[in-house]
């Protein structure tokens, strides 16, 4: 068992890393633990036009290695490794690693999200290359082009609506004969003459990973059987996400589809325990927001630790 730690940070993506900068430049000593994806779902994004400061744009696996420097640079000590268990029951709490067990007064979490892919080779093999998760963040490089969106829900049904906006064209791919969106999504859809509807179609395919560009998608239509070809230059795949809160069942409430519920910015219902990025938002999932939360959920944990006398 090592020494007990003021702040131990538990992912790092932009949320635990922008909650290891501030708590390292609080003076705090936090660790990193950065676990099996370390920095979270920016590794896979090419080109981020987004994050203020970056005027050009910067890849999101070189924003990451300067956050994840920035923070070290202050004294935030990262260490490898994934987290296999937390004990959240009294302080100082307890996490084990795969090599390890480590001591806080406080823990921030910051396990992110992982989006539902289909779970085709081809789709990751082009991820960041035509394939997104994420309409807000690279629906801007598709102006003017025919792309697809997939899935039925509310989330697929707005990132269509969504990239009307650039696309020349956008089909909506659903499994079923009706969506499964509400009804005022639904009615705004219908309405708009850029999006156009491939129902009752699964994807077989996603062209061309070869090229290492997407050129189109190969649907099947599981009613009739008949298979065709749908010319795109871009897929959203918009099934939904899964928030990484598997560690923290039945020790820290979720909403009931697993997000971490938070109160009053970053705390959980555990005193000492704070939530910040993806993994407690369920709404607006950027990195800027997940880096905004995980400054303030090392202000909290500061505060926290202060009160404490520590």
């Amino acid at each position: 068992m090592s020494d007990l730690r003021n702040v131990i940070i538990i992912g790092s993506g932009p949320a635990g890393l922008t909650a290891a900068l501030y708590a390292a430049r609080a003076n705090l000593r936090p660790i990193v633990v950065e676990g099996l994806e370390a920095g979270g779902q920016l590794m896979i994004t090419t080109a981020v036009d987004n994050f203020p400061g970056f005027r050009d744009g910067i890849l999101g696996p070189d924003l990451m290695a300067e956050m994840r420097a920035q923070a070290e640079r202050f004294g935030a000590e990262i260490i490898r490794g994934d987290v296999t268990a937390v004990d959240l029951r009294h302080s100082p709490f307890t996490i084990t690693t795969d090599e390890e067990s480590l001591q806080s007064r406080t823990i921030i979490l910051a396990t992110g999200a992982s989006a539902n892919l289909l779970g085709l080779p081809s789709e990751r093999a082009l991820i960041g290359h035509g394939v997104s998760t994420c309409a807000t963040c690279d629906g801007f490089f598709f102006r003017g082009r025919p792309i697809a969106v997939i899935g039925g829900g509310d989330s697929a049904v707005e990132e269509a609506t969504f990239l009307t906006r650039f696309a020349s064209q956008v089909t909506l791919v659903h499994r079923r004969d009706a969506l499964r969106a509400s009804k005022i999504m639904q009615d705004k859809a219908f309405a708009n003459p850029k999006i156009a509807f491939e129902w009752d179609s699964e994807v077989l395919d996603v062209h061309d990973a070869a090229a290492g560009v997407v050129s189109g998608l190969s649907l099947l239509n599981r009613k009739t059987g008949a298979r065709k070809t749908l010319e795109v230059d871009g897929v959203f795949v918009a099934i939904g996400h899964s928030p990484n809160t598997a560690l923290f069942r039945g020790q820290l409430e979720m909403d009931a589809n697993g997000y971490l519920k938070t109160i009053e910015g970053s705390k959980t219902g555990i005193p000492g325990v704070f939530a910040c990025g993806d993994v407690q938002d369920r709404v607006y999932r950027q990195a800027i927001t997940a880096a905004g939360s995980g400054c303030m959920a090392a202000i909290d944990a500061e505060r926290f630790l202060e009160h404490q006398g520590h």
